[in-house]
């Protein structure tokens, strides 16, 4: 009997309820968040966030805290193991994500360096989830 793979990504309750929130709040349907990467910034790459309307066959879809994310397929192997979280500050509040893929970061925070996963380092990875770790 197979196990089911590893999440590319969690979330935690704070970037939940901030989504679902979102989601309520839309003034028309959507299935989920969308999440990627792009290239740009003084770091070389961004995160990016979109409104899913619809899921299609195929899509690699995390289902978590009640919410949908749909993962770009070109980001996969930049986002393997990265957690969202949702933080508020006294000047400010976002979405921060907290790849273990991520070598640096502009100052102002807009932009990353991120080294994308090797074979090796998935099946690694895949490993530690089912052993528990």
């Amino acid at each position: 009997m197979s196990r089911p793979l590893p999440k590319v990504m969690t979330v935690t309750q704070a970037a939940a309820t901030r989504v679902q929130e979102i989601i309520e709040n839309s003034d028309k349907p959507i299935a989920g968040l969308k999440i990627g990467v792009k290239n740009g910034g003084c770091a070389g790459m961004e995160y990016t966030l979109d409104y899913a309307e619809s899921i299609t066959d195929g899509s690699d879809v995390i289902e978590d805290r009640g919410i949908k994310i749909v993962i770009d397929p070109k980001a996969i192997l930049f986002l393997l193991g990265t957690e969202m979280d949702y933080e508020v500050s006294k000047l400010s509040s976002g979405f921060v994500f907290n790849n273990p893929n991520q070598t640096s970061a502009c100052g102002c925070g807009e932009s990353v360096a991120i080294t994308p996963v090797t074979e090796e380092m998935a099946e690694k990875f895949v490993a530690s989830v089912k052993a528990g770790n």
